[in-house]
């Protein structure tokens, strides 16, 4: 179930070229990572994703060393990895074409968190200054858009560049959100972590706690008894189920369709309590453990179909009949274009990538748990690159989530009676762990020492995601705004950390 990183060890100045000849050779760079050491020294993992594969090149930087040659000249998906070590770490990629602050905006002067070393610094100052503007002309002025916003959004803050409707350039500050994460990581045992885990994107519980336990899994050398696997399986996908929905819901909301709106979010709000009923939470917390699941369902496998059942059914009528509404369509189609070149330069995640014929998911190319013996079919790839494009994505995939958590259910039905988890030994090295997240590709990199957790970096696919987002607005104006970032679907807590 597990697919351990294969490791290469480098030196600084042979990083950047050796992660860049594995992307043109067909991988895709997946999390560039910093570790603080306590000696001073921070270690540098660049993780490249190739034909189901994993490969985590390292070097070290020795104490005192603030600058290393940048990977962002050679492999552009780099840059705002390279942004947020520069605001953590306070190191310096060289040639790195613009270091602005992303998610914790520091005064030069200051001691950085440096996660992974327990020292840390008795109190952060943020560098609230202006950043300089990237367009000029008659008329140009830019609006800050958020960080409080209408509606119930997270804390984002969008620096929009503009004579009055186009969007020639944007930018972002996710700094609003910044919550210490994995500093917080590092002072928890092993359970507490699960829990922290969970909070780290509140609506994607599931998809981290699995992701994080399975490193723990993998460290353990532990295997989770195939009915708590199927059970993962079943609260996965209607996660997924969930999360797409809420895209859905934010579509409907800029549109004007007020019907659509009102079903998608009944629907929503039906899938989350199936889970209160499944589990006894909404969002599914306290399921997933290290080696396996807390306990079976609350519900029958029959009666959790026969729900399951009906809520499939709803959803599938009212989302044929929202694409079926011209007046809808028309805000989508043609809205927030992704070109595919910039897609596979990027190697974007998760609906994002697929919109523009990236297929790429964790649960074909690298299966885990359940995924490797139920039958799955990843959504069909779409390569309008629009916002429409992504929207049908996520409908697809929620027809396909529906599916697998039938054979799951079908399953646990027959399966005989055992333990729904195994206990795992204290925790000892190193292990990255990837799970297909509603989002796409979940990463985490788990280090232990004796049972002690010492780094626990989660890379999110929002925050890989987001880095494209002022790409997809060459030629849209600022109503179109809504369906663009609604069509990213991403999680602003998972981009700040």
């Amino acid at each position: 179930m597990r697919h351990a990183a294969a490791s290469v060890s480098l030196e600084p100045s042979q990083l950047a070229d050796s992660v860049a000849a594995a992307v043109r050779g067909g991988g895709r760079l997946a999390a560039l990572v910093a570790t603080a050491r306590r000696d001073g020294a921070t270690e540098l993992r660049a993780l490249v994703a190739s034909a189901g594969d994993l490969t985590s090149f390292e070097t070290t930087l020795g104490p005192g060393a603030d600058r290393y040659p940048g990977l962002t000249p050679l492999v552009p998906a780099a840059a705002w990895y390279e942004r947020e070590i520069h605001d953590l770490f306070g190191i310096e990629p060289i040639g790195h074409p613009r270091l602005d602050p992303l998610v914790l905006p520091l005064r030069p002067d200051v001691r950085r968190p440096r996660p992974g070393n327990p020292d840390k610094p008795p109190r952060l100052e943020p560098d609230l200054a202006s950043l300089p503007r990237h367009v000029s002309g008659e008329g140009v002025f830019t609006i800050p858009y958020g960080p409080v916003r209408s509606g119930v959004f997270e804390s984002v803050e969008y620096l929009v560049e503009t004579p009055g409707e186009d969007i020639p350039h944007l930018r972002t500050r996710v700094y609003h959100k910044h919550r210490g994460i994995e500093r917080r990581f590092g002072e928890l045992e092993v359970d507490d972590a699960v829990l922290l885990a969970e909070r780290v994107e509140g609506t994607v519980s599931v998809a981290h706690a699995t992701a994080f336990c399975q490193a723990l899994e993998t460290l353990g050398n532990v295997e989770p008894p195939r009915r708590a696997q199927l059970v993962r399986v079943v609260y996965a996908e209607l996660e997924r189920v969930a999360v797409h929905l809420d895209s859905i819901i934010r579509h409907t909301e800029g549109a004007g369709q007020a019907v659509a709106y009102a079903r998608m979010t009944l629907h929503k709000e039906h899938i989350l309590r199936l889970r209160a009923r499944l589990c006894g939470h909404r969002f599914a917390r306290g399921v997933v453990v290290p080696g396996g699941v807390s306990g079976p369902l609350h519900l029958s496998p029959t009666d959790a179909l026969a729900a399951v059942g009906a809520i499939d059914r709803a959803i599938a009528d009212d989302t044929r009949a929202l694409m079926d509404t011209p007046s809808f369509l028309d805000r989508l189609r043609g809205t927030g274009i992704l070109p595919a070149s910039a897609v596979a330069e990027h190697g974007a995640l998760g609906p994002v990538g697929r919109g523009s014929g990236l297929v790429e998911d964790v649960r074909v190319r690298r299966p885990y748990g359940a995924y490797r013996f139920l039958g799955f079919e990843p959504a069909e790839g779409f390569i309008e690159g629009d916002a429409l494009a992504r929207q049908s994505v996520r409908i697809e995939e929620i027809r396909h989530a529906f599916h697998l958590v039938r054979q799951a259910l079908d399953e646990l039905a027959e399966s005989e009676t055992g333990p729904w988890r195994h206990e795992i030994p204290a925790p000892d090295g190193t292990a990255w762990s990837s799970v297909e997240a509603p989002q796409g590709e979940l990463l985490y990199l788990v280090e232990a020492d004796a049972g002690q957790l010492t780094r626990v970096k989660p890379r999110c696919a929002s925050f890989h995601n987001l880095a494209l987002f002022e790409r997809a607005f060459r030629g849209d104006i600022l109503t179109d705004f809504v369906f663009i970032e609604a069509s990213f679907g991403v999680s602003i807590a998972g981009v700040s950390g």
